[in-house]
């Protein structure tokens, strides 16, 4: 599923590239990457109180433009990005048309980074820690239907059932652009392990869950991840960014 990239890469108007990368980084290649980052982002980067956690957002901040740099032909130091209301992410510099849309997930020591063109699109990724409180955080973040179902599941399908309702639920979320402003009990995403990735419902709205495509992505053994892309009739392609996390499937 994750190929290496040909020299020479073309992202489609019909296409959604997904890639994936290592936030592991050894330190000359983090001072490499800080190098093509913008003076807010190195500020930004000195506000983290741990050295891992300050290393891995450069280095998922450096990759970032590394790639936007390969699909839009300028040096990644002279890309800029802005933010809307809620904090999602936009390309300012250069300009682009058709536009250029992208997302970006990490957790642990793995990123994700999606890319399409004049479609809305949102990716998340979660390693499954062991110490979080399932019913819970169900409670406060997922639909009653989606709570129901949970709490029907036998206990050894739990955890993987709150991974996937809970990537899927991020990616929608982050692909609308509206943060928490959108309320997480007025929408529906499936979540039995085996079962596709799907917007099942949406309210008040009941037409908008058709305009969407969820899909599940296999990313690395202990993680679990969702990419939500406005639309149908687009094609995925999944690339790796090189330096493979250890044990990655």
């Amino acid at each position: 599923m994750w190929n290496i990239p040909p020299p020479y890469l073309q992202l489609q108007v019909h296409e959604v590239h997904v890639w994936r990368a290592s936030l592991a980084a050894p330190e000359f290649a983090v001072q490499d990457l800080q190098r093509v980052l913008a003076e807010e982002e190195v500020a930004r980067a000195a506000l983290f109180h741990f050295e891992k956690d300050r290393n891995h957002w450069i280095v998922a901040r450096g990759i970032l433009r590394i790639l936007f740099s390969r699909y839009v032909n300028i040096a990644p130091s002279q890309i800029r990005f802005g933010s809307n209301a809620y904090g999602k992410p936009f390309l300012v510099f250069p300009a682009l048309s058709p536009q250029l849309q992208f997302n970006v997930s990490h957790s642990q020591d793995l990123a994700l980074f999606a890319f399409t063109y004049n479609r809305q699109v949102g990716i998340d990724v979660e390693y499954k820690r062991a110490d979080v409180n399932y019913e819970a955080l169900a409670k406060v973040s997922f639909s009653p239907n989606e709570q129901a179902r949970l709490h029907s599941l036998p206990y050894e399908l739990k955890q993987e059932a709150f991974f996937n309702c809970w990537t899927r639920k991020e990616a929608y979320i982050k692909a609308r652009g509206e943060g928490l402003s959108m309320a997480l009990d007025q929408f529906d995403v499936s979540l039995t392990p085996g079962e596709p990735a799907a917007l099942l419902g949406t309210r008040p709205d009941s037409d908008e869950a058709a305009r969407w495509s969820l899909r599940e992505l296999s990313v690395a053994p202990g993680y679990v991840s969702a990419l939500a892309v406005a639309g149908q009739g687009w094609s995925l392609c999944c690339w790796q960014w090189p330096g493979l996390l250890s044990g990655s499937a």
